[in-house]
């Protein structure tokens, strides 16, 4: 039985201490750490990718790369999380990883993407959140029918903290995914 996953998306921007101190005293409150600095040089993401696997492997905490499959690649990590059009650019050409992530706006889009070989969708914005202000929420309906369409672990994103998290559960999802909460 898989247990639900309480998912940390790194954003440094937001941070008010240096993202591996974040990161230092956030883990033993994660599962899974997708590393999510997408705009960083691919040299400089590799050295931090290094140093945030090294981190999670301490913390016995699972570690996906976002985006730089060269990097992930090169270092021999086989987890990697992609934008839908990255993993439509690869076209399900992604045999050097055993995770694949994929981010999911809509229905046809977590099909689409299972399609091509995500082994999970991260489902999102489920609620009002600051990373898409003005935007719509999708709400929990949304999620629920992702997660009652495809046959891979749908993780609910965008505004979800102590007081919705059950919300999400409820709609089937295996694991909530937070930004602000673990990066401030």
């Amino acid at each position: 039985m898989c247990t639900f996953k309480k998912i940390l998306i790194t954003n440094r921007h937001i941070c008010k201490i240096p993202l591996i101190d974040r990161l230092e005293k956030a883990l033993p409150y994660a599962d899974m750490v997708i590393l999510r600095e997408k705009d960083m040089k691919e040299a400089e993401y590799e050295l931090l990718a290094k140093e945030v696997i090294n981190l999670c492997g301490s913390y016995k905490k699972e570690c996906v790369l976002h985006s730089f499959t060269d990097v992930a690649v090169k270092l021999g990590h086989k987890k990697i999380h992609l934008p839908l059009p990255l993993l439509r650019k690869y076209g399900g050409a992604l045999s050097d990883f055993d995770i694949i992530g994929a981010s999911v706006h809509s229905l046809e889009e977590a099909v689409e993407a299972v399609k091509l070989k995500a082994t999970y969708l991260t489902a999102g914005h489920v609620f009002e959140t600051d990373c898409k202000k003005g935007v719509t929420p999708k709400g929990i309906d949304f999620l629920k029918e992702i997660c009652e369409a495809v046959p891979v672990p749908v993780y609910g994103l965008g505004g979800i903290n102590d007081s919705n998290e059950e919300l999400i559960k409820m709609a089937g999802a295996k694991g909530a995914c937070r930004m602000s909460d673990y990066m401030k």
